[in-house]
């Protein structure tokens, strides 16, 4: 179901966006980008690194267990058939398919609870054929 995905972004959720900002550009040496969010998200950072990879962060309660959470990006789209097809193999899903910036995303957990995401950009079919 996942074997044709890339890891294309790992999510970092933080508690203050503005210290982690600074970190990550001054001390890590990132170019780090402040993306405007919307009111409910609010800003969040975008750092891009070697082979493609995409590390964001969104202010969110941090705490040990909750982050960070590795995204499979689904570059042909169809995100609720992958949904779907993993809970019927029994995998618990943490967030259903949602709104997330530029496409949708869904979170489920692997059986020791680790949270894994998909990620599909907005001009990708939903349903695949």
């Amino acid at each position: 179901m996942l074997s044709n995905v890339r890891i294309g972004t790992i999510c970092y959720y933080v508690n203050d966006i503005d210290r982690t900002e600074a970190f990550y550009r001054d001390v890590a040496g990132l170019n780090v980008q402040r993306m405007e969010g919307d009111e409910e998200t609010g800003d969040w950072l975008l750092a891009s690194i070697e082979n493609n990879i995409e590390l964001i962060f969104f202010k969110m309660e941090s705490r040990p267990g909750n982050t960070p959470i590795v995204v499979f990006d689904l570059s042909e789209g169809g995100i609720d058939n992958i949904v779907e097809g993993l809970a019927e193999k029994g995998a618990t899903i943490v967030t259903p398919v949602s709104h997330a910036p530029g496409g949708w995303s869904a979170e489920f957990a692997d059986p020791d609870g680790h949270v894994l995401s998909v990620y599909q950009s907005e001009e990708r079919p939903r349903r695949s054929a």
